[in-house]
């Protein structure tokens, strides 16, 4: 993923909007401040998770896991709640079914269906990590009291309504 350190200014940004008319600064402004941010999260949580020996993939799949009340599921529903194909998650179970995370249980009568299940270890795994995640997520967003973390929600729905334009 390329990570663009380097924001344009407002004088950049004026020259840009001097050459293209449908160029409005301040949006163009917030959507690369918003992306910044939201890229150095997702490098920031998988720093936090690789000092557990994992990385968001493999987690988002754990996370899964354990919201379901049996802590099972099939491949298919696990690969649309976390947004890949079925074969990045058929990739994601592999390695966590080969470090004890997670096993493949197969129908007696159709070895054809498999559901996905959290083992003993996977929910272990994650009594350590859900601990040292919850306590730095606290400390990222402390500068935010509930009141402007409601807001920022607000506003993040805003955008997220809107970014149906950037894919038509």
């Amino acid at each position: 993923m390329l990570q663009l350190r380097d924001l344009p200014t407002a004088e950049v940004l004026g020259k840009f909007a001097d050459r293209y008319p449908d160029a409005d600064i301040t949006a163009i402004s917030s959507f690369l401040h918003l992306l910044r941010v939201a890229t150095d999260l997702s490098v920031a949580l998988d720093a936090c998770l690789s000092k557990h020996g994992l990385l968001q993939g493999r987690w988002w799949v754990l996370i899964l896991l354990m919201r379901e009340d049996s802590k099972t599921s099939t491949p298919s529903v696990l690969a649309d709640k976390a947004g890949v194909t079925r074969a990045t998650m058929t990739g994601l179970i592999d390695g966590l079914e080969q470090g004890g995370l997670v096993e493949r249980v197969y129908a007696k009568d159709d070895r054809r269906s498999v559901l996905v299940r959290l083992t003993d270890a996977g929910q272990a795994k994650l009594d350590i990590v859900m601990p040292d995640y919850y306590r730095r997520l606290r400390q990222c967003m402390q500068g935010l009291d509930d009141q402007k973390r409601t807001q920022l929600q607000q506003m993040l729905e805003l955008i997220n309504s809107g970014i149906h334009a950037l894919t038509e």
